[in-house]
């Protein structure tokens, strides 16, 4: 197995495999996910292949403050062989060399395997709540307007 940048030949294999390992949602398209760290000074996409067919993936970034990973993936048949934690070296050593110093992600709460997979490789919970609230003139999950209230 190894691991490269993303090519554009990847895109359709790239989303395929983000949908399959389920970390995609109606309402936040992972195309403009995928393009907008391609187009950015500050992130990549990492692949990797065995024997020439992509089983992996991982999107990785700096915020200027700290880097983040997003949709680490591994082809469900080839899940627990190793992928997920040569996908997270890659990419946390891709920040190393841009002099990040901490990694964060985000993981559904619900999701018990992939925080027990990030336990393993030594990552820390941290006793903090994500906030959010949509830029659009609808929230996209309810096509209902955001709320404004004070």
């Amino acid at each position: 197995m190894r691991i490269r940048p993303f090519r554009e030949a990847d895109r359709a294999p790239v989303l395929a495999l983000w949908a399959d390992c389920g970390l995609t949602r109606p309402w936040n398209p992972p195309e403009d996910d995928l393009d907008r760290a391609l187009t950015g000074p500050a992130s990549a996409v990492l692949v990797a292949e065995d024997a020439a067919t992509l089983v992996g993936s991982v999107m990785v970034g700096d915020d200027g403050h700290r880097g983040w990973v997003y949709y680490l993936s591994a082809r469900p048949d080839r899940q627990k062989q190793g992928i997920g934690a040569a996908l997270m070296r890659a990419a946390e050593d891709w920040l190393r060399a841009r002099g990040v110093r901490k990694v964060e992600l985000m993981v559904r709460s619900t999701n018990a395997a992939a925080l027990g997979f990030y336990d393993r490789l030594g990552y820390e919970r941290e006793p903090v709540a994500v906030c959010s609230h949509w830029l659009t003139d609808t929230d996209p999950r309810t096509d209902n307007k955001p709320s404004t209230e004070a």
